[in-house]
């Protein structure tokens, strides 16, 4: 007759009275699954309140429901009547700037607004005041200008050729994070001042923008795109609050999807570490499963007693992480409050807790499946027997862990915004999971065959890789995989350091200065040579323009045309720096084709980007049209440029012979390389009293700028992949632990035939150096590789790791190993025979 089971309830009775409080035997399983599911709560909750940020304030964020911009000119009759079709509409002046009070100066951003800015949002200041444009002749400054100015509200400062009144302290500014990158704090000032001041002779580098508030509902982006078609080579660019801030969506992109990798190798690492902590736990249970089994309990009963206690602490893991990811969450924004649009306040996504929630209670069952089915389906004298008769393999877990496993890879498929990344990354996981678990077979085939004389102890370590019962498979999979991480962080943090040493160079010009008149050059190049008689000056036209089309000259591409730009075709999107030049620019070479000479009187001509070339299919000999200022002339492509772009000189991705451009109303621009650091200050003064209208901008602080924003990249990369690294310490303790529990009665039987606590120490030391030597190696590859991908493909940086760092990291991963290894042991050595031969 079939033996009866208990039921549900029966069972999570049985389960709960012999579940410890403290789920002792369960914690490695709690600390994984901790990890992983705070870190996928933590991650999936921040980047919802950035992205509903950014939808619910894009009107805000961009100033209006679209904004058009163009350089160097204000929008025509034509242009302004089409907005004023859609709704209200703002608009005004961004430029860079020099603020003068005294000898003091301060590179700034003015931004000229009419009456009707702002169309969202409130502009508001310290003294509590909401204020739309200031009046004529006075200013809304950030805190940062008036420090830098050393004045105060009321007080007096110039820029340009006007002096203003410092008439409020800006608080907030509703439209900041839309502006996108600055040069310096912002000020604001009424519509009619930059013109007044001198600011916008023809040449200048100002850009006007217009902001529409829809006065009904539209399309925002089919209203972009029409006014594209209607205005095809104005050289307009168009921006809708669907996206207000690019910028931002790419790096919240780029992070939100880094950060996603580092949750799903946390728990997968993680789940490594459980699936040895639940044969360890069940290893320890063996002997109440074998009496439950005597007693009349079937299979299912065993499944499920011992299902619900893994199941309650799985639970009891995952909803503490997502309650650590929760709080965690607040810390978070507020450290990235300055750079992205979020709330400091307690953010609750139940869709990225259930989602994290989910990741944990699979990657549970996947890796716990294994050990649980195995435990239910044989009888209990081989359970008895399972020290010295291991017991076989379970064919049914087979189908727990498939289905576990095309649970986690729908849920990555459907929860993430590049399905392919995160399914790429589950499968390249689960295939160095089988090239560790086949190199754990490897060594346990190769220790079988290896010759057997020399040192007893050696001989005796390598027998332990190949008995029977030896975890081989879990062990080397725990710490290849724990290793790993180590590599991964070293590897991930040293390539962002490469990079900020080697695109941010140390070596830059002291200044650039912004619209020079062409004909005051001589004028500038005395102030600059009265200051520092050996200073490095280089001076080189400047205009905005936009590409229109290319190709053979009898069939060329309209840009307007185009459905999608081509990938790497940057350059196509709105106006670009243009200049013309005699000569090959410093930092430049020739791939193909040739330069023009001085004096070149012939066809118009220009030497393109090579990156540029190969993204549009442009050859030597092709045409290419730009339109400046709506004119548009074109060039024969003479020939092909490699760019040094990690310099921080003049780099155009366009350079004409100087017929086409000469023409164009343009200003120069300068970069000047000082010989006496001392002449800096004086020289800036001078500067800003002789050409007020012209922009200085100091290089340092565009360096500390970018030092600082690569920098934070950095911490934040650390930051997340030192959850995968914590999950590798916590997989290592945990495998290193269950190796312990499975050598006590090895331990115990060398000690009764005379085997001293030194030999036996030596035997664990000599087995773990001969795995992690192999997993170095195998280490150093899996992480490295992994991190390579983090690095080029999802950041798009250079791969700069910094290999002695790496080898050093690695390094402390393996004496932390040893570590591990000998406090394991230590327990081992002070058992006492007697007393543990009874207890097996």
């Amino acid at each position: 007759m079939k033996a009866q089971g208990i039921g549900w309830r029966t069972a999570w009775q049985l389960a709960r009275r012999d579940l410890n409080a403290r789920f002792r035997g369960l914690r490695l399983l709690l600390v994984c699954l901790f990890l992983g599911t705070g870190a996928l709560a933590a991650i999936g909750t921040l980047t919802s309140a950035i992205e509903r940020e950014l939808a619910a304030s894009g009107g805000e964020l961009l100033g209006g429901d679209i904004q058009v911009s163009v350089w160097q000119r204000d929008l025509n009759p034509a242009e302004r009547a089409a907005l004023a079709e859609l709704g209200r509409v703002s608009g005004g002046t961004r430029l860079q700037a020099v603020a003068r009070a005294g000898d003091a100066t301060a590179p700034i951003e003015l931004k000229a607004v009419d009456a009707a800015y702002p169309l969202y949002g409130r502009l508001t200041l310290t003294d509590g005041r909401s204020v739309g444009p200031p009046p004529d002749g006075a200013a809304w400054a950030a805190q940062g200008a008036l420090d830098r100015l050393g004045v105060a509200v009321g007080d007096r400062f110039r820029i340009g050729t006007r002096d203003v009144v410092a008439a409020g302290v800006i608080a907030n500014e509703p439209d900041r994070l839309g502006e996108g990158f600055q040069l310096g704090p912002t000020v604001i000032v009424a519509q009619d001042f930059p013109a007044s001041a001198g600011l916008l002779a023809p040449g200048s580098q100002y850009r006007s923008k217009y902001r529409v508030a829809f006065d009904a509902p539209r399309d925002r982006q089919a209203t972009a795109d029409a006014l594209e078609q209607q205005f095809p080579t104005s050289g307009i660019e168009l921006r809708t609050s669907d996206r207000a801030s690019p910028g931002a969506d790419r790096f919240i992109t780029q992070m939100s999807e880094f950060l996603l990798l580092v949750g799903l190798a946390a728990l997968i690492i993680a789940g490594i570490g459980i699936g040895g902590g639940v044969a360890s736990y069940l290893e320890d249970r063996r002997q109440n499963i074998a009496t439950l089994k005597v007693l009349g309990a079937t299979s299912g009963d065993i499944a499920r007693i011992y299902g619900l206690q893994i199941a309650a602490a799985a639970l009891v893991g995952s909803l503490a992480g997502l309650a650590v990811g929760v709080a965690i969450t607040p810390l978070l924004a507020r450290a990235l409050s300055g750079l992205l649009p979020v709330q400091s306040g307690f953010v609750i996504d139940p869709v990225a807790l259930l989602v994290a929630l989910a990741y944990g209670m699979l990657v549970a069952l996947v890796f716990a499946a294994t050990p649980l089915t195995r435990a239910r389906h044989f009888p209990a004298m081989a359970l008895m027997r399972a020290r010295v008769a291991p017991l076989g393999r379970d064919r049914q877990a087979l189908l727990w862990v498939t289905g576990g496993l095309a649970a986690i890879v729908v849920l990555a498929l459907l929860t993430s915004s590049r399905p392919l990344l995160s399914g790429g990354f589950l499968a390249g996981a689960a295939a160095a999971l089988g090239l560790i678990a086949a190199l754990a077979l490897a060594i346990k085939w190769l220790a079988r065959r290896l010759p057997t004389g020399g040192s007893p102890l050696v001989r005796n370590a390598l027998a332990n890789l190949s008995r029977p019962g030896a975890n081989i498979v879990p062990l080397v999979t725990a710490l290849g995989f724990g290793l790993s991480a180590f590599v991964l962080l070293a590897a991930i943090q040293t390539s962002i350091d490469g990079n900020i040493q080697t695109r941010v160079p140390d070596r830059a010009p002291d200044y650039f200065v912004l619209d020079i008149p062409p004909d005051h050059l001589g004028q500038f190049e005395t102030v600059v040579r009265g200051a520092d008689p050996a200073a490095e000056l280089r001076a080189v036209p400047n205009m905005r323009g936009a590409v229109v089309a290319y190709g053979p000259a009898d069939s060329m591409t309209r840009v307007a045309d185009l459905a999608e730009l081509p990938e790497g075709a940057w350059a196509l999107r709105g106006e670009r720096g243009l200049t013309y030049a005699d000569a090959v620019p410093p930092g430049n070479r020739i791939v193909a084709g040739d330069w023009w000479g001085a004096d070149y009187a012939g066809e118009p001509a220009v030497s393109v980007d090579e990156e540029l070339a190969d993204a549009i299919g442009l050859k030597v000999g092709d045409y290419l049209t730009v339109a400046v200022l709506g004119v548009e002339r074109r060039a024969r492509v003479a020939s092909l440029r490699q760019i040094d772009w990690d310099s921080l000189g003049f780099n155009h991705v366009l350079v004409f012979s100087p017929n086409t451009l000469r023409d164009a109303p343009h200003t120069l621009s300068a970069t000047i390389s000082l010989s006496q650091p001392d002449a800096a200050r004086p020289l800036l003064q001078a500067l800003v009293a002789a050409f007020p209208a012209s922009s200085v901008i100091e290089v340092g602080q565009i360096l500390t700028q970018a030092r600082d924003l690569l920098g934070q990249v950095g911490l934040a990369t650390l930051a997340a992949a030192s959850v995968a690294v914590l999950a590798g310490l916590a997989v290592l303790l945990g495998a290193i632990a269950a190796a312990r529990a499975a050598r006590m009665y090895d331990t115990v039987i060398l000690r009764v035939l005379g085997a001293d606590r030194r030999q036996i120490l030596l035997m664990q030391l000599v087995e773990y150096a001969v795995l992690v030597t192999v997993l170095a190696v195998v280490a150093l590859l899996l992480g490295s590789g992994i991190a390579w991908a983090v690095v080029t493909q999802l950041f798009e940086f250079d791969w700069l790791p910094d290999w002695p760092v790496v080898l050093g990291v690695l390094g402390l991963g393996l004496v932390t190993v040893f570590l591990f290894a000998l406090g394991g042991a230590l327990p081992l050595l002070r058992a006492k025979p007697a007393a543990a031969l009874r207890t097996l």
